[in-house]
């Protein structure tokens, strides 16, 4: 591998594809153009490739380019861990805590306790880990992540201890392109509609792995139904874009706002008998909490039971 620096060669590569430019790249970098030039050929020269295509504007990597951007990036990548590692010993007197979520999941629960507990506990580090469920709670299990934040804690492995607390309900968008949807109306009646015709209709879900699809797919099991599923997406925002934009019904947590539509869709709330989660917070059952870890817990419980309890309230 060349003997320069990764980190300066992709922070170079980055700016250079950026601008397309070799002269607006390094005024970008605070650096001189010949420089630039030198270090990217000097590169090039002990790999014995050519990493950017000069013959085109904008300025783009090669085949082989691309390889060694990929390399670079996963050399990055390795060092990162690697100092997130190491930092638990460099660092004794700071706390780490490393937290997975998916992400959909994060941008609803990480605002409600992340600033109140960071308010009791400033000097702590947080890194966090956005992922689908299965593979963190993998990562739990392997000492990788400390805690790890999911829906529906009669799910999770063993030998991971859990504390939940609140129940959240469900409901289902119907677009204007499936059948069983009602024009004009905001919301649909829940015995309205069977849920084994629904099933029948386009969907658009999260993939395998995730709690919500768990439950989906034990009513699609349940039903008998063969799901035609238009596209998956780890992302709640996007699922609901597409829904609401007709490509499928989908499944949403009340959590997840989506404000009324009627000449777009239906919005079909359903009874939490049928569909429900309930958020947890998990850890290594082996491991004792220190304080730091007890507050995370305890603030992460009282602040998403309050959230609850307002929402239930204003609905």
């Amino acid at each position: 591998m060349p003997k320069s620096d990764s980190s300066e060669m992709r922070r170079f590569l980055d700016v250079l594809l950026k601008h397309g430019n070799f002269t607006r790249a390094a005024k970008d970098l605070y650096i001189s153009q010949p420089y630039l030039t030198q270090s990217i050929r000097n590169v090039e020269k002990e790999l014995g490739i050519t990493i950017i295509n000069r013959e085109v504007t904008p300025l783009r990597l090669t085949t082989a380019g691309r390889t060694y951007y990929q390399y670079l990036t996963a050399l990055e990548n390795e060092k990162d861990h690697f100092n997130k590692q190491i930092r638990q010993y460099t660092h004794a007197n700071q706390q780490v805590i490393r937290l997975g979520v998916l992400s959909s999941l994060g941008y609803y629960l990480l605002p409600l306790f992340l600033p109140a507990f960071l308010k009791v506990h400033p000097t702590t580090k947080i890194e966090l880990t956005e992922d689908i469920a299965a593979r963190n709670e993998q990562r739990v299990l392997h000492g990788e992540l400390d805690f790890w934040i999911g829906q529906n804690p009669e799910t999770i492995a063993p030998g991971l201890e859990s504390y939940d607390r609140g129940r959240d309900g469900y409901y289902a968008i119907i677009p204007n392109t499936v059948k069983w949807y009602q024009p004009h109306q905001p919301f649909i009646n829940p015995g309205a509609l069977l849920l084994n015709d629904l099933l029948q209709a386009p969907l658009v879900l999260s993939p395998h792995g995730s709690s919500i699809r768990r439950q989906v797919d034990y009513l699609l099991q349940k039903h008998s139904v063969t799901p035609n599923i238009v596209i998956e997406s780890t992302n709640t925002a996007t699922i609901t874009k597409l829904a609401t934009a007709g490509l499928g019904v989908t499944f949403l947590p009340d959590s997840v706002h989506t404000p009324p539509d009627p000449e777009r869709y239906n919005i079909l709330p359903l009874p939490q008998a049928l569909m429900s989660l309930n958020y947890f917070i998990a850890f290594p059952a082996e491991h004792s909490l220190n304080k730091v870890e007890k507050d995370l817990v305890t603030i992460f419980l009282t602040q998403l039971e309050a959230d609850l309890a307002q929402s239930s309230t204003i609905s």
